[in-house]
């Protein structure tokens, strides 16, 4: 990468950050690297391909973000990208392009310092480089992995959908007594208890939207209409919800309701996993697979 200087690649980062302080609850890398390409005006150099495959400026960028990870500016997961508290700091305390990447590259030599066995330098080691590479594929197959899973769930069909919504409470230790059969369910798609007699309160009632647009907040209100006071409610979205229907939710003090979008339910599925039956594993099947990874 001698083709792109520190100053170069803090105008991208600082660009990528501007884009995505319009999104607070993140963007999908493919959406924000897409966004930033639109914002730059590329050289040929960047606009060209690796011998090895895979376009310049992506790899570029992905490669740099590697620091605003470990200095606790960008957080990622399913390949989503979303400034941090400390991030938005930086951004307004740093406005030059290379003095905002340079303390970026220090807080990951300072993070780097840190691990075991780890001798500072001066300059980036081959063995940080390769570590950062590795952090970027296994970055790259996660953004793959999560988008083939979120692609699968916007598709499957809805009745299958809540039938892993059941499965998963199921593998939660809730006893579910009722699902909705196929037609109109007044509103309510799924009834459990934390007892198999549902004699103790709250009864669970669950919602479940396979739709791929965001619920609103009047879509949450009729929900929550359905609730009693010793009910909690759960909404299952997987276009997620407005931001309106979201602070709805967190201010409510009487109705108890929590709101679920697809990676919120997925994260679920995986960290309950091991307790699906095999029925249920069928529903939403995953294969775990290794990469190797840098530390921390």
């Amino acid at each position: 990468m001698a083709e792109i200087t520190r100053r170069r690649t803090g105008e991208m980062l600082r660009t990528l950050f501007g884009i995505l302080l319009a999104s607070p609850d993140g963007m999908q890398a493919r959406d924000a690297l897409a966004a930033l390409e639109q914002h730059l005006t590329l050289s040929e150099y960047e606009k060209g391909k690796f011998p090895s495959g895979g376009r310049r400026f992506e790899k570029i960028v992905r490669f740099a973000t590697v620091d605003l990870v470990k200095a606790g500016w960008l957080h990622k997961e399913n390949g989503r990208w979303t400034i941090t508290g400390e991030g938005l700091e930086a951004y307004g305390r740093l406005v030059d392009p290379e003095v905002f990447y340079k303390e970026a590259a220090q807080l990951f030599r300072q993070w780097k310092a840190s691990q075991p066995e780890t001798l500072e330098a001066e300059e980036e080691t081959p063995q940080e480089t390769a570590g950062k590479a590795a952090s970027v594929t296994a970055e790259e197959a996660e953004e793959q992995a999560w988008a083939e899973i979120d692609r699968y769930l916007r598709t499957i069909n809805p009745y299958e959908f809540q039938d892993i919504v059941a499965s998963l409470l199921r593998a939660m230790g809730y006893h579910v007594s009722w699902t909705a059969p196929p037609g109109k369910d007044g509103g309510i798609d799924i009834v459990a208890a934390g007892d198999p007699l549902a004699t103790q309160p709250p009864r669970i009632k669950v919602q479940v939207k396979r739709q791929g647009q965001s619920v609103n907040v009047d879509g949450l209100r009729s929900f929550m209409a359905l609730l009693h006071d010793t009910d909690v409610g759960i909404f299952v979205s997987v276009g997620g919800f407005t931001k309106d229907a979201a602070d709805e939710a967190r201010k409510q003090e009487r109705r108890k309701v929590t709101l679920l979008d697809s990676e919120a339910l997925f994260r679920l599925w995986i960290d309950y996993y091991d307790k699906l039956d095999d029925e249920a594993r069928r529903l939403l099947p995953l294969r775990r697979i290794y990469f190797l990874a840098p530390e921390g």
